[in-house]
């Protein structure tokens, strides 16, 4: 069975009608319709999509009495932490380490509006320093009620209230089995907790 031929006679009575020229590859592209007046329509200008908020829930681990840590939080949190009786937020992360990230700015704001204590002790990956295990151990002196630090996962803030208790006197052997509750394994910084403890 042969094909049919593919001239405009062969083509018939198609949607290009009996007589209808038929395009060749070299015919330009319609021009685009118009609007009464001659104005030509244009599609509507490109928007690009509007930013994901970020909407991870709450993960609040308890440590002790004292504080409690967590993965990032939003400002719309805040209320929440403070119907559950947090007094203070530490904030152990810095700005920008993730797309979409709350930055610290509207947490502070939101936590200034909600009557709570806001601290912004940020540790990077290069590690804690003394000034920064001193600023946690004032927070947890000063506080008036129960502490909520955050950072990306809970670590660094777990680590961070880890040493403070240890170079506070606290013994290591404590401190990891609290870790360890609330889902941190502290086994491999215990030399450090050591040290700081003074023995």
């Amino acid at each position: 069975m042969s094909l049919p031929s593919l001239t405009r006679e062969g083509l018939g009575v198609g949607r290009f009608g009996a007589n209808a020229p038929v395009p060749s590859r070299t015919d330009p592209p319609p021009p685009p319709p118009c609007q009464e007046g001659g104005e030509v329509q244009l599609d509507p200008p490109f928007a690009p999509p509007p930013a994901p908020r970020y909407t991870r829930p709450m993960d609040i681990r308890r440590i002790d009495d004292r504080i409690s840590v967590s993965p990032q939080i939003t400002a719309d949190d805040v209320a929440t932490l403070k119907a559950q009786g947090f007094t203070t937020i530490v904030n152990n992360r810095p700005d920008g380490e993730d797309s979409g990230q709350p930055d610290g700015d509207s947490i502070a704001a939101a936590a200034e509006a909600a009557g709570l204590t806001y601290h912004a002790i940020p540790i990077t990956h290069a590690g804690f320093s003394h000034p920064q295990i001193d600023a946690m151990t004032a927070v947890l002196a000063d506080a008036p009620g129960a502490v909520l630090a955050y950072c990306r996962s809970g670590t660094r803030s777990c680590n961070l209230w880890a040493l403070a208790s240890a170079k506070q006197g606290e013994a290591s052997d404590t401190l990891v089995a609290k870790g360890q509750a609330a889902g941190y394994d502290l086994s491999g910084m215990r030399p450090t907790l050591d040290a700081l403890a003074g023995k």
